[in-house]
């Protein structure tokens, strides 16, 4: 045995001593670590502890350990509807629908028609939250989101006019944190829409950092109702508040100060959320915003020196100062909720209407539809559908499981938008000239012009990407960031240095570990990797490839604040990256339980392949963006060389896979009903969405006597004939004896189908608007 080998038995076993025996690693390794991170650690406000408390962390938890546990992504049950909730669906939903005419509303109406809003104050929809025992429906969050994603597909006046109620406000917060007397009085009248609700957050100076808002109130004694009462004297100036122009009460969310001391010994008492009356005096409501020609009621409210008893704060007295942490806890609930539905709304209609369009609309002989080049667009439109769905109803079915995901939430709010917003816009390049004028024959141009509403609400999109996403989720995910903030920031030094240790050396483990099992995946390609969960053969590499990526993001993770500390915050775009890889994952693990809660239907596969491949190539492009951007380059190089040892796994998804999402978006069939089950669809052409089916319909039945026609043609048959035109072919072909009477018939038919579908509104030179410019004027001043 060499003294060379003695000598590192020794030291190793020295060292392995020292990290192995507690109390001397606790005395000489951790405390000097525990006493500088103590130092450089920020003091956490209570407003940034209050929002990294709030909610809970869910499956965004398992892909951040680096070994997500597929089983446990399966077994959480799949959402479904009640009977009641699914006649509610089916009958009410429906109706509702059809009392709505979009062009009316956004054109003529300005709001929803009276008939309308009886309609739905009545049966319920502004009280589905709401538990039966206060008169409310009591659905479930899956419901709720059925529900406005329907709406969705018919106006967004409508399906936002029943979600804001639904959500965060008054209703919500009165449920978790009102007082008995608050909830008797207010949740039967809510429900019932005897009170239409709003809540008034945002002010001019503080938008996305709301927790800054110079909105206050100070406790005083005054007059209300005749006696001298305990009281506040509040000041407000708030904007884009929905509903706010026809509200009959509104919650409202202040800094309050108690400078006499008449609640406590705090100065400032914190964020207050109240209730108060629209006809309350000093209160100003009714004016209104006029936000992309969506014409859901929103506007400001305003007060000054309004002074409001105690009692109107949500909860009572003793809730004074507890507005902010309210807030936290329910956001996540609404925002799991209302924008993912409304947007996979959004592009339901847009995957139906677009694909019946592209079918029945021709070009150069050939449906638009057939086109390589339309085909990528409705690709994109089908996939990202399927996708957005997926994500929509997982996230709504993790509020039923009694989660408040509020990572997860960010996740759905922005990629749900996003894609929406690709959507939209590719269904505009399909349909062309048809998109752009707008018109009752117009069935997308109300939604191009409002999809940037949904990317700058609850959240604006650029913050939700750059600030919460990975800023929040690596502090709310990480199983060990958290505990080891807590442990420096505990008053008992001796129990944080206990407790730092614990989570510190567990945390270090934990990086080593993702670290050598990422290069192992990636050296193997993860083709060893057991997937512990009953799940479609044909999804197994998908699922093999996700744990290898969980392995790499959460070693990329560790190192980069190992590397960067506090910094990544301010590192907006590297942190940016860092999320788009969590909500990818996200995003892939939603499409994957999808394909199998819905029976791993043959039809969809091609959807949820090209979503999924899509995604992964997304993620990929993530860890590029972070390795290519990594200020510490050569830490730069030692990760891109654990993660991908070999090159990269991933190119964008394939022309063939695509073609055959697109095929399914053009004709009817199981897959295409599955889609878009929640779009809501008029029996009748006199609708533009009812036009296309019908069309779609005539087209098929009408295609193969086109062929026949088309043979003609090419064989000379109408040769110098002036109506063998586009417009007028078949009449010539039955006159010909082409094609029989009968033939001609389904020919005339799906003829008139295509020319409402087709047909571009056209109004008289004014728009019938009396201040606008004559034609005679104009003509003669030029």
């Amino acid at each position: 045995m060499s003294v060379a080998f003695i000598i590192f038995a020794g030291l190793f076993g020295a060292l392995l001593m020292l990290v192995m025996i507690r109390p001397i690693r606790r005395a000489l390794i951790t405390r000097p670590i525990f006493s500088t991170y103590r130092k450089v650690l920020p003091q956490m406000s209570d407003t940034e502890r209050d929002a990294l408390e709030a909610g809970t962390v869910w499956w965004e938890g398992e892909l951040f350990r680096g070994q997500p546990d597929w089983k446990k992504l399966h077994a959480y049950p799949a959402p479904k509807l009640t009977a009641e909730e699914q006649s509610f669906l089916d009958n009410e939903c429906e109706e509702a629908c059809r009392l709505v005419d979009d062009w009316k509303v956004t054109h003529e109406l300005y709001d929803l028609p009276n008939e309308a809003w009886r309609y739905i104050k009545a049966k319920g929809f502004l009280g589905m939250i709401i538990p039966k025992k206060y008169g409310g429906l009591e659905f479930s969050a899956y419901a709720h989101s059925q529900v406005v994603t329907k709406l969705s597909t018919r106006s967004s006046a409508l399906s936002v006019s029943v979600m804001v109620p639904n959500s965060l406000g008054p209703a919500e917060l009165l449920l978790h944190y009102g007082t008995e007397a608050q909830k008797n009085h207010y949740l039967p009248r809510l429900a019932k829409g005897i009170e239409v609700p709003a809540f008034a957050l945002t002010s001019p100076w503080a938008g996305s950092d709301a927790a800054s808002i110079p909105d206050s109130g100070v406790v005083c004694k005054g007059m209300y109702q005749g006696q001298e009462v305990l009281g506040m004297r509040v000041s407000w100036d708030k904007r884009y508040i929905t509903l706010a122009p026809l509200c009959t009460v509104f919650g409202l969310a202040f800094h309050l100060y108690d400078p006499d001391g008449l609640l406590g010994d705090k100065k400032h008492v914190g964020i207050t959320c109240a209730l108060v009356p629209y006809d309350h005096p000093g209160v100003d409501t009714g004016r209104r915003h006029f936000p992309l020609n969506a014409m859901f009621m929103n506007g400001p409210t305003r007060g000054t020196e309004v002074f409001m008893p105690l009692d109107f704060i949500i909860g009572g007295p003793e809730k004074a100062g507890h507005g902010w942490r309210m807030l936290m806890e329910c956001l996540a609930a609404g925002r799991s909720i209302s924008l993912p539905s409304s947007n996979a709304g959004m592009a339901q209609m847009t995957a139906r209407g677009v694909g019946g369009y592209a079918r029945v609309r021709s070009q150069f002989k050939m449906a638009v539809g057939k086109f390589e080049g339309v085909e990528e667009a409705l690709t994109r439109i089908g996939s990202y559908t399927y996708m957005m769905d997926a994500v929509r109803t997982m996230t709504a079915g993790a509020v039923d499981l009694g989660e408040k995901p509020s990572v997860v939430s960010a996740i759905a709010k922005y990629h749900v938008t996003e894609r929406a917003r690709q959507v939209v816009n590719d269904g505009m390049d399909v349909i062309g000239g048809k998109g752009i004028c707008l018109g009752p024959s117009n069935f997308l141009g109300r939604a191009y012009q409002q999809v940037p509403v949904a990317i700058t609400v609850e959240g604006a999109n650029i913050l939700t990407r750059s600030l919460i996403i990975f800023g929040q989720g690596a502090i709310r995910c990480h199983p060990y960031l958290l505990p080891e903030m807590q442990a420096a920031q505990n008053p008992d030094v001796k129990k944080g240095l206990v407790d730092f240790d614990k989570a510190l050396w567990a945390h270090i483990g934990f990086t080593i570990k993702n670290g050598l099992r990422a290069l192992w995946l990636g050296m193997t390609g993860s083709h060893f990797v057991t997937v512990n969960a009953e799940i479609a053969p044909e999804m197994r590499r998908y699922y093999q490839q996700m744990t290898r990526f969980s392995a790499a993001f959460a070693f990329m993770s560790d190192i980069s604040l190992l590397v960067l500390g506090g910094s990544v915050k301010r590192r907006e775009k590297l942190s940016a990256r860092l999320g788009d890889i969590l909500s990818q994952m996200y995003l892939i693990s939603c499409t994957l339980k999808r394909f199998e809660d819905d029976g791993r239907q043959t039809g969809d596969a091609p959807l949820a392949h090209w979503a999924i491949w899509d995604s992964m190539y997304k993620a990929q492009q993530a860890f590029d963006g972070v390795i290519a951007n990594f200020p510490v380059r050569f830490i730069a190089a030692f990760l891109h060389r654990s993660i991908f040892p070999w090159g990269h796994p991933y190119v964008v998804p394939s022309d063939d896979l695509g073609h055959e999402v697109a095929k399914a978006l053009i004709s009817p069939s199981a897959t295409r009903e599955r889609l878009t089950a929640e779009c809501y669809v008029p029996k009748t052409e006199l609708e533009p969405m009812g036009a296309i089916e019908l069309a779609l319909v005539a087209t098929l039945e009408a295609e193969p006597i086109e062929a026949k026609i088309r043979a003609a043609e090419k064989a000379g048959r109408f040769e110098n004939n002036p109506l063998a035109n586009v417009r007028d072919i078949a009449i010539v072909a039955a006159e010909c004896g082409v094609i029989t009477t009968a033939e001609y018939e389904v020919m005339k038919r799906r003829n008139a189908l295509r020319d409402i579908v087709v047909h571009v509104d056209d109004f008289p030179f004014d728009f019938n608007v009396a201040t606008a410019n004559k034609p005679v004027e104009c003509r003669m001043a030029a």
